[in-house]
């Protein structure tokens, strides 16, 4: 995405994506562009985007949301619809690896650190790009994913940042908990592993939603992160952790199962308590 001249409504040039697997209704306020100098592709759902022209018609705050391990972008447009008619945009973004940038390679268990730094470093640029186009132009801005998405999210929260808030699906914070897994490099873990890199992290409203089952990703470890988020918090009680189980989901990790509907709208009540004005 490049800067428009006209803030507030400038329509990014469309990258070629079948919408096909889209609610019509979503479609309608959808567009795929590429973000951070062409490297990372995006699909942006704003709720104030004029169909009949593609223009932007008045900013909205906006979520970057970022997908698990081997799906895209376009994975739950639930959430990206139920945020939408809430008021608030959402910048979907391909993993490295993932998608429209697709890497078999990159999709192995093995690979998981290397994408979640890889990804964690692409944001600045994506930011970069979406407060250039102007359409969230004095708006709040919030920074999620689920699993390895939600690790680049609390990685990044780890370095200065002026996200408004955060939320994470089915992630860990703590990843000592993964020592037995593929996915653990020691060298990243040490670099990187949130739960140790706390100093830079701003006191903002944080969400973690999660599986108390997941076989891949253990609930204690996220909630050793979230407790030491609350430790340090001179607000604790905007510092949540909700656990559901058993949910049926695949894995006990893959989505809520029978409670997918109950983990969005926590999610999007908790998004519009933090990033909707007057709230």
């Amino acid at each position: 995405m490049h800067g428009g001249e006209d803030t507030g409504c400038y329509s990014p040039p469309p990258v070629p994506q079948p919408f096909g697997q889209l609610p019509s209704s979503l479609a309608a306020m959808s567009r795929t562009v590429r973000l951070a100098g062409g490297e990372v592709p995006a699909l942006l759902v704003h709720p104030h985007l004029d169909a009949s022209t593609g223009r932007v018609t008045r900013p909205a705050p906006v979520l970057a949301w970022m997908h698990g391990r081997t799906v895209t972008k376009e994975l739950d447009p639930g959430r990206y619809l139920r945020l939408a008619r809430a008021g608030i945009a959402s910048c979907a973004l391909d993993l490295p690896g993932h998608g429209e940038r697709f890497d078999a390679g990159l999709q192995e268990p093995a690979r998981t650190l290397e994408v979640v730094e890889r990804m964690a470093g692409e944001i600045d640029a994506v930011f970069a790009d979406l407060d250039a186009s102007g359409e969230h132009a004095g708006c709040r801005r919030a920074l999620g994913g689920m699993s390895a998405g939600g690790m680049a999210t609390m990685v990044r929260l780890c370095r200065p940042h002026a996200f408004d808030c955060a939320m994470v699906e089915c992630s860990i914070g703590s990843w000592r908990w993964q020592e037995r897994r593929a996915m653990f490099d020691s060298a990243r873990v040490a670099a990187m592993d949130p739960v140790g890199h706390l100093d830079a992290w701003r006191d903002i409203p944080f969400l973690a939603l999660h599986n108390e089952l997941d076989e891949w990703v253990p609930a204690e470890g996220q909630r050793e992160f979230v407790d030491a988020l609350r430790r340090r918090s001179a607000h604790p009680d905007r510092i949540t952790m909700h656990a559901y189980g058993p949910t049926g989901a695949p894995n006990e990790h893959a989505g809520f199962g029978r409670f997918a509907s109950d983990a969005k709208e926590r999610g999007t009540a908790f998004l519009s308590q933090w990033l909707l004005d007057g709230r």
